[in-house]
């Protein structure tokens, strides 16, 4: 497909015809079939997320904030960060125990460009690694695709491994290094890119469906099949 141009020659973008800028996300909840992704509520939810994440110190070492002494200064935290619209905030909940183990948010949503992204991601211990937490970054994505954005980012510390293996589990695709792109805690910061486009979604929304079927794993929850086998274009059956 050849790129178009203007009447002076010059290369121009492809026409997005009948564009209409999705809607903001809104305060709901998202089930799927291991996990929930509802709204964090400060009195619902706060005190199960703060126990869940005061066990794992060093899983804070990347954010810009945390850990926190007590649960006070954790909801004033909650309270002052949490809260807005962007970030818009979401507990993470394994329908397994039925409590908040987990947070992630949407941010830097900007409906004009159709652009989105998922940060705040952060984990407790029991849903570290689990289905849930893989179907929970899934029903975020999928309800953002289905609102009409083009574009779902992923950005982080690029000395942070996990969360950079995480990306290209999922299916994003890394597209470069901003360095001293900002300081954090007083450090310099590099920070990794990646993206899923709606071009990507029909194909990795495919493979997450196939992933979380209950057939991909045996009677002690193990995989049979890898995430990233099922999103290999190449892959068959």
């Amino acid at each position: 497909m050849s790129t178009p141009r203007n009447e002076f020659g010059q290369p121009i973008g492809p026409e997005i015809p009948n564009w209409t800028p999705p809607g903001r996300p809104a305060r709901l909840c998202l089930h799927g079939s291991y996990c929930r992704v509802e709204p964090l509520d400060l009195d619902s939810h706060l005190l199960h997320l703060f126990e869940a994440f005061s066990t794992a110190d060093p899983d804070w070492t990347y954010l810009a904030y945390g850990p926190f002494k007590d649960f006070s200064s954790f909801r004033d935290w909650a309270q002052g960060t949490c809260m807005g619209e962007d970030p818009l905030f979401y507990s993470l909940i394994d329908n397994g125990p039925g409590t908040p183990s987990g947070m992630a948010s949407y941010l830097r949503i900007a409906p004009a460009s159709g652009t989105i992204e998922v940060g705040h991601i952060h984990l407790g211990p029991d849903l570290k690694r689990s289905r849930a937490a893989t179907e929970a970054m899934f029903l975020m994505m999928d309800y953002a695709f289905s609102l009409g954005y083009r574009r779902y980012e992923w950005k982080c510390n690029a000395l942070n491994a996990p969360p950079r293996d995480a990306a290209l589990r999922l299916g994003f695709t890394f597209e470069g290094t901003w360095r001293q792109a900002s300081l954090s805690r007083g450090r310099n910061r590099d920070t990794c890119w990646y993206s899923i486009i709606d071009a990507d979604w029909p194909r990795l929304r495919a493979g997450f469906q196939r992933w979380l079927d209950p057939d991909n794993f045996d009677n002690n929850g193990l995989q049979r099949r890898r995430l990233q086998d099922y999103m290999d274009p190449h892959q068959e059956g």
